[in-house]
């Protein structure tokens, strides 16, 4: 499998506390993204950490 038919659909968003949002990651699977996004959640306060299926432009709750 070459690098172009990699499929990353979830994305790790940041949001500071400025309101400021930025893409963390890319990632394979909503339970990969939410991992990472839970694991920089809990290093810190005034960073919000949330997943997102590209395209949604929400946090996700579900697959």
């Amino acid at each position: 499998m070459n690098d172009s038919t990699v499929t990353l659909p979830w994305l790790v968003i940041r949001q500071d506390d400025n309101g400021n949002r930025y893409r963390v990651g890319r990632y394979a699977t909503r339970a990969e993204a939410q991992k990472i996004a839970d694991s920089l959640d809990s290093r810190g306060p005034k960073q919000l950490y949330w997943v997102e299926r590209i395209g949604q432009g929400a946090p996700a709750d579900q697959d």
